[in-house]
């Protein structure tokens, strides 16, 4: 799940995501200005993994797939900059649900808001993405993990042109959450996923299973804040990132 800074990278290219630099990204429109900077992010990742696949394997293709698919995705404004994906064929479902398109999927708020739908009725929702823009998402999940949200390929049990793997995504609560106090511990998800693939190796179909439940309980588990200091504290600048 992802979304990172709007800063441009010092440094040219990403050695795990392609389309973020050069010629073929000049015209392309960012959400945040520019293209996003995931060197904190990489630290976090290459630190906290618990898999390092051999360069070329299935396994690091996979990895940096999904990695260049959620940034495109959460960071690309515009279908048509789009270089992972055949806009006109994708689609997207959670669960299980029914597969949406791009344009449903942006009507649903994207980003964050896309992985946290669900089924519970308003009154038990603990974070309700039907009341979330894409950006208030940003600004939650990003005040709460300052050092972003890393993505780590755990296992690929089938390659290319129907790819089935198993992921970890992880962070630490440093930062406080929609009302509740950082603990400072590490959050883990953990999940399945499908990505389907064209001839050109462009991701026509998605899907995942995972607990989004898991995530929030693990971000709720802190002292609940007063309204000064969730106000003082949820300002945060589009700087930090995911995957």
């Amino acid at each position: 799940m992802a979304v990172d800074s709007a800063s441009a990278s010092a440094v040219e290219g990403d050695k795990y995501r392609s389309y973020l630099h050069g010629e073929g990204e000049k015209n392309t429109k960012w959400r945040f200005g520019g293209p996003p900077n995931y060197d904190i992010v990489n630290k976090l990742f290459e630190e906290g993994r618990t898999k390092v696949w051999p360069p070329g394997s299935v396994e690091e293709k996979v990895q940096n797939l999904v990695k260049t698919w959620e940034m495109e995705v959460f960071n690309k404004t515009c279908f048509d900059d789009y270089k992972s994906i055949d806009p006109k064929k994708y689609t997207f479902s959670l669960n299980g649900r029914k597969p949406i398109t791009l344009e449903e999927k942006r009507k649903l708020g994207g980003g964050y808001n896309t992985f946290m739908q669900t089924s519970l009725p308003v009154k038990f929702r603990a974070y309700d993405p039907e009341k979330e823009t894409v950006e208030s998402a940003h600004v939650a999940f990003t005040t709460a993990f300052p050092r972003g949200f890393a993505l780590e390929i755990l296992q690929v049990y089938s390659g290319p042109p129907v790819i089935v793997y198993k992921f970890r995504h992880w962070a630490y609560m440093e930062g406080p959450f929609k009302g509740y106090a950082p603990t400072g511990e590490l959050v883990e998800l953990f999940g399945m996923a499908i990505f389907e693939v064209d001839e050109h190796m462009k991701i026509v179909k998605v899907e995942f299973f995972m607990n989004g439940g898991e995530l929030l309980g693990s971000l709720m588990k802190g002292a609940s804040l007063d309204d000064s200091t969730i106000d003082s504290t949820s300002s945060c600048p589009f700087l930090k990132g995911t995957g």
